[in-house]
């Protein structure tokens, strides 16, 4: 990956050709995804009441630490019992808090006509977020930099299946954590035009974001209240705690009605118990009570129900992700979220250390639980790698066609008398074929998914080919994606006011980092 680009000036500058974002790969265009059919259902609703009455007695008789002192504070006028940083919270209270929030919300983008739906039966994908390593297109493993997070934005940008950001889809660690989120979001903001998702990790990251997006959006804040722009995901510290830093940004975010998703991270025999059943009550429990708060704060704030309970390998200790363990709790989460008619968010994961069958069968297990589950946001869509512990170029472009078949497969059959056929096929008659008929031809090109990576040659010219791999072709088109990246318009005197901003936070030092 290129080094270039030390400042967010420079960061359209470079040697970097540019051509159209398809210009050298076919993709359709992907808009808002829906579903078509019923969701999966693995347990019945009896059942679903039984882990949400659990959840309930969970909440109210063993409690969960809240640490941040407003937060106790909100609860506690609300109806909570507050021990300590021990907060109780009440089944019936639970349940009001829960009922005020939204069934669905727009995600609004800096550019028009790509803001998204969030609940009901629309899908989006988020890229992967928050790897700390990454592995370059020549096959060396590195810790995360700006450089690199500069060519996943593009590469996300340049994939019409990829909708929404869902984080630094590498951590630019060689950039300073006192201005890494100023210099990230301007990348993201010129680099992409997808709605950013902001860390809530202290109240002057989130209050900068905010500006950030207010100035890439060009609205004021009462539009901004009203059209929610940017998103954060809140993981409490399972089992049973949610932290000052992440409470903070909760408040903030809240009080101007921008989305946050509360997704427990419940490992079943680490965080959480080794039962299925359990680590789900606790899931529940902890979504639960972040979503109390935020409702208690804030009445009718946009929450996301988060679903994120896989299992770890007994053997070695290490999560397991995309197992059949997984798959039945995304699925449920569903079932839960649904319950309590809120948006939902599932993930596609691996924990694969290459880009081999095992990254693919697990990720389609993932996104069986996902979709399945009818997720409405799936994290980690497109280059979640090692379980999270690094991001993949050729693996962002594999989950692409992954995610593109997904969608293929969400479509409605079309039963219109043409699409019936029954003139070709009368047309053709006994023992003849298809290639050549005018039925065929205006449509072969738009009719089935156009994949990115599989090839279906034959076996001699396929060898010809050089007998490439997936992992190979996959490298030759994330290559391309990137080398012929056009940024996409933003205006001059935006693009001049996000810098502007950025370069005067960074000289007033940025923010403290000692939370």
């Amino acid at each position: 990956m290129s080094s270039r680009e030390t400042d967010p000036a420079s960061r359209r500058r470079g040697s970097r050709p540019r051509r159209s974002r398809t210009a050298t790969v076919a993709q359709r265009d992907f808009g808002e995804l829906r579903y078509d059919r019923g969701y999966q259902h693995v347990v019945s609703d009896d059942q679903v009441e039984a882990l949400h009455q659990a959840s309930l007695r969970l909440l109210e008789t063993t409690g969960i630490e809240f640490l941040h002192p407003m937060a106790r504070k909100i609860l506690q006028d609300n109806g909570a019992t507050v021990t300590g940083e021990r907060v109780c919270l009440p089944g019936e209270m639970v349940e009001a808090m829960v009922a005020k929030a939204p069934t669905t919300f727009r995600l609004h983008s800096r550019t028009p006509g790509k803001s998204y739906q969030i609940g009901g039966n629309t899908v989006v994908n988020a890229t992967v977020a928050s790897a700390p390593n990454y592995v370059t297109l020549d096959g060396q493993r590195k810790t995360g930099d700006q450089a690199g997070y500069r060519d996943f934005l593009r590469l996300a940008q340049s994939l019409t299946i990829v909708h929404i950001l869902g984080g630094f889809p590498v951590e630019p660690i060689d950039l300073h954590p006192s201005v890494r989120h100023l210099d990230a979001a301007y990348d993201a903001y010129t680099l992409t035009d997808m709605p950013f998702h902001v860390y809530s990790l202290n109240a002057h990251r989130i209050i900068d974001c905010l500006e950030m997006v207010r100035i890439a959006r060009g609205v004021d804040y009462d539009t901004l209240q009203r059209e929610p722009s940017i998103w954060s995901i809140v993981n409490a510290n399972s089992p049973l705690r949610y932290d000052t830093p992440m409470l903070e940004g909760v408040l903030r975010l809240t009080e101007l009605h921008q989305p946050v998703c509360f997704t427990p991270f419940t490992l079943a025999g680490a965080m959480a118990p080794i039962t299925l059943a359990g680590a789900l009550v606790q899931q529940n429990a902890e979504a639960l009570a972040g979503i109390t708060l935020a409702q208690a704060a804030h009445p009718g704030c946009p929450v996301i129900y988060g679903g994120f309970t896989s299992n770890v390998d007994m053997r070695s200790g290490s999560p397991a992700f995309g197992t059949p363990e997984y798959t039945k709790t995304a699925i449920v989460g569903g079932q839960l979220a649904r319950r309590y008619g809120l948006p939902y968010r599932s993930s596609n994961v691996s924990a694969s250390n290459a880009v081999d069958a095992q990254a693919g069968y697990e990720s389609m297990w993932a996104l069986w639980g996902a979709i399945g589950g009818g997720a409405n946001i799936v994290m980690h869509g497109a280059g979640w790698m090692e379980g999270g512990l690094h991001a993949s170029y050729e693996k962002m472009v594999i989950d692409a066609d992954l995610l593109a078949m997904v969608a293929t497969f969400l479509q409605p059959l079309d039963t219109s008398h043409d699409s019936l056929a029954l003139e070709a096929i009368d047309r053709i008659g006994p023992g003849g074929h298809f290639f050549g008929d005018e039925h065929t031809q205006a449509r072969y090109e738009t009719e089935f998914h156009a994949p990115l990576v599989s090839d279906w040659r034959n076996w001699e010219t396929w060898q010809e080919a050089g007998a490439p791999t997936a992992d190979e072709r996959a490298n030759r088109t994330a290559r391309s994606l990137i080398d012929n990246f056009e940024a996409p318009p933003i205006d001059s005197g935006v693009e001049a006011e996000l810098n502007d901003f950025v370069q005067r936070r960074k000289a007033e030092g940025g923010i403290a980092t000692d939370f």
